[in-house]
C-alpha cells in the first residue's frame, strides 16, 4: 500500500508548524472549534500559508451545523471563498444539507464555482444525510469534489466502521459516486486503523487527537508523530 495521508486540523501557525514537524501530509484550516470549525480569516490563512509548506484545505462554513443559512449568508460565504482563492488558497472543505437531509446542491454548486475548480472535500455533513448513497449520487457531477470527510455515522467512527468498510469496497469497484477518497475522521482512534487499512482506506483526519490538552490546547508534534508512526507501520504490514 502507498503511504497513508494524515490530515490535521490547524487553527493557527503554531498548530501548523507542530503538525508539519510531526509528519502530517496536509492541514485542514479552521477557526472556532466551539462551532465545530468555521472559515478562517484571510489573515489567518496567509499566516499559516507562510509558516508551512504543507497543502492546506480551507474550511468554508459560517455557522455551526450543516445548514448553509440565508441567501445573504451564502453570498457572503461565496465572497469569502473567492477572496481566499485570490489569496492563494487552492484546496477547500465544505458541504451543506437541506431541510430534507440531502445535499444543498444550490449552495454546494455555488461554492464549487466560487473556488474556480479547486479540489475540495465534502465534510461530515455526509454523516447527517438522510440517505448517504443518494447524497453521493447527487453530488457526483460537481467539479472538484475529490474527498469525503466521514466517520461513517453521526456518532463517530466506532459506530460507522461497517459503513466505511462497505463504502471503501464500492469505491474500489468504481461505483459511480464512490470514486472520491474516503478521509476518515470524527472520533477516530488508533485501534480503528487495522480494520480501516485492511479495507483499503488510505486517508485519515485528526483534530482533537493531535491535542493532548484538548481543543483549548495546541497541536503537539509528538501526538501527530504517534499517528504518523502508526500509519507508516500499517503500510509495512498491509
Amino acid at each position: 500500500m502507498s503511504r497513508p495521508i494524515l490530515e490535521v486540523s490547524a487553527l493557527d501557525g503554531a498548530d501548523a508548524i507542530a503538525a508539519e514537524a510531526g509528519g502530517a501530509d496536509r492541514l485542514e484550516l479552521v477557526t472556532d472549534m466551539a462551532a465545530d470549525g468555521l472559515t478562517p480569516t484571510l489573515d489567518g490563512f496567509t499566516a499559516i500559508r507562510s509558516a508551512v509548506d504543507l497543502p492546506l484545505r480551507v474550511m468554508l462554513r459560517a455557522t455551526d451545523g450543516f445548514a448553509a443559512g440565508t441567501a445573504e449568508q451564502v453570498a457572503a460565504l461565496c465572497a469569502n471563498a473567492r477572496e481566499l482563492r485570490a489569496a492563494g488558497a487552492d484546496q477547500f472543505v465544505f458541504g451543506f444539507l437541506n431541510d430534507a437531509g440531502q445535499p444543498d446542491l444550490a449552495t454546494v454548486r455555488a461554492l464549487a464555482e466560487a473556488v474556480e475548480g479547486a479540489p475540495w472535500t465534502f465534510h461530515r455533513a455526509i454523516d447527517r444525510a438522510a440517505d448517504r448513497d443518494l447524497a453521493r449520487k447527487r453530488l457526483l457531477d460537481l467539479p472538484g469534489l475529490d474527498t469525503y470527510l466521514t466517520a461513517g455515522a453521526a456518532d463517530g467512527v466506532t459506530a460507522g466502521l461497517p459503513v466505511l468498510v462497505a463504502e471503501a469496497a464500492r469505491g474500489a469497484a468504481a461505483e459511480p459516486g464512490y470514486e472520491p477518497t474516503i478521509l476518515v475522521g470524527g472520533g477516530l482512534h488508533l485501534d480503528h486503523l487495522p480494520e480501516l487499512r485492511a479495507a483499503g482506506i488510505n486517508a485519515f483526519h485528526i483534530g482533537g487527537a493531535a491535542r493532548p490538552q484538548g481543543w483549548s490546547g495546541p497541536v503537539e508534534a509528538e501526538a501527530v508523530a504517534g499517528w504518523r508512526a502508526a500509519l507508516d507501520a500499517s503500510v509495512r504490514v498491509g
